[in-house]
């Protein structure tokens, strides 16, 4: 049976990495994954997760599942995070949350439980969109539709079609939303724009679907949610799939959670029981050891102030780390790179051909996507200006 399996392409992001681990050069630079690195190239593991470690390891007692749910005191801390401590729909017992197997997880139940409710809905996702997205939300059975969301030649966001491609989204249909720092792009809405999606989605009738995998990368916890909080606060559904990957460095941790939020407080509890049946048929029961320090962190306000400065001072670094990498290429190339500035969040298209982007792995071993997309965290003070000057030399 097995034997009649055709062997399938390497995985575009993990292929390169992995290629770049091979690669003999001692001056190879992988800008392909998406994990934040520190400056001396290595994914730290933040204090505040530390401590609620130890924590964690002198109190448990037990190594017994989870229920399909996940931990309370975990997706209670996530649904304040995301949603603000003041959101109204919490207040009025509209939200219902299950923790989840990571970002993908969440995006896996918030499709599973659409399917559910619509069969029938199509899934609008942005052009370009995290290359995942489509598989994994398609697995359930959804259909898709595009919307342009990036302009190239201005590396910005073509807001003006994306607005005319949703005004054929209607009832029943979804928008996937990225809620911050825009994965590949790393052009984001502003605020005002939000409000312009909240007034198409109030007057059309369709859902937003809000991956917010990086909130707090881009301009700090409550700024990078504000967009996805206005839409809370005006539309009474949205499907929030929310990732602790990237803001508590818990990648392998797989530590994320589904969030709804419904018309009433009876209709999310329908939800959480339709969200924890998939759950139950898909992988049945949540990881617990992410969840439970995430959930220890926001539950403790030592702790989370610990997180949070910890947040803010790699937030400030990737920030910065985009001021010095334009420097760094304008100074090479004589090219204007102020695009990569104004971005936000660890990813950025340079603006590069695939034939650039081969010629930077093949003569430079400099590792970025076809796209020319790089993970901006992957740039440090030891490899920015052979970076930059790989760059410049395939212009």
């Amino acid at each position: 049976m097995l034997q009649a399996l055709e062997q399938l392409p390497v995985d575009p992001i993990l292929g390169l990495s992995a290629a770049c681990r091979a690669d003999p050069n001692p001056d190879k630079v992988d800008l392909t994954i998406g994990i934040y690195m520190d400056d001396s190239g290595v994914c730290p593991v933040f204090e505040a997760v530390r401590r609620a470690q130890l924590e964690l390891e002198q109190e448990e007692v037990t190594k017994a599942y989870l229920p399909p749910a996940g931990d309370e005191a975990f997706t209670s801390g996530m649904q304040r995070l995301v949603l603000g401590a003041d959101c109204a729909a919490l207040a009025d017992g509209r939200v219902s949350s299950i923790q989840t197997p990571g970002g993908c997880g969440a995006l896996r139940i918030g499709a599973e439980v659409i399917h559910a409710a619509a069969p029938g809905a199509r899934v609008w996702v942005s052009d370009p969109t995290w290359p995942v997205h489509i598989p994994l939300i398609g697995s359930v059975g959804l259909a898709f539709e595009s919307y342009r969301y990036y302009q190239p030649a201005t590396h910005s966001v073509d807001f003006d079609g994306m607005v005319a491609d949703l005004r054929q989204a209607g009832a029943g249909d979804v928008v996937l939303l990225h809620g911050c720092c825009h994965n590949p792009c790393g052009a984001d809405l502003d605020l005002e724009q939000w409000g312009v999606i909240a007034d198409m989605a109030e007057a059309q009738g369709f859902t937003p679907f809000i991956d917010i995998a990086y909130q707090g990368l881009a301009d700090g916890l409550e700024t990078d949610a504000a967009g996805l909080r206005l839409l809370v606060s005006r539309l009474p559904e949205v499907v929030i799939a929310a990732s602790c990957s990237k803001n508590m460095g818990l990648y392998r941790e797989r530590t994320g959670a589904a969030i709804f939020v419904c018309n009433d407080a009876a209709n999310a509890g329908a939800v959480l029981g339709q969200a924890k049946a998939a759950a139950r048929r898909v992988y049945s029961m949540p990881p617990a050891h992410g969840a439970l320090l995430a959930g220890r962190i926001l539950g403790n306000a030592e702790l989370e102030a610990l997180w949070r400065g910890e947040l803010d001072t790699m937030c400030a670094r990737i920030n910065g780390l985009r001021g010095e990498l334009r420097a760094a290429l304008e100074q090479a190339s004589g090219a204007d790179f102020a695009f990569i500035e104004h971005e936000r969040g660890m990813f950025s298209f340079l603006g590069l051909s695939a034939q650039q982007a081969l010629r930077l792995r093949e003569e430079f071993s400099v590792y970025m996507l076809d796209s020319s997309r790089i993970n901006v965290a992957g740039v440090n003070a030891g490899n920015i200006d052979y970076v930059a000057r790989a760059v410049a030399a395939v212009l």
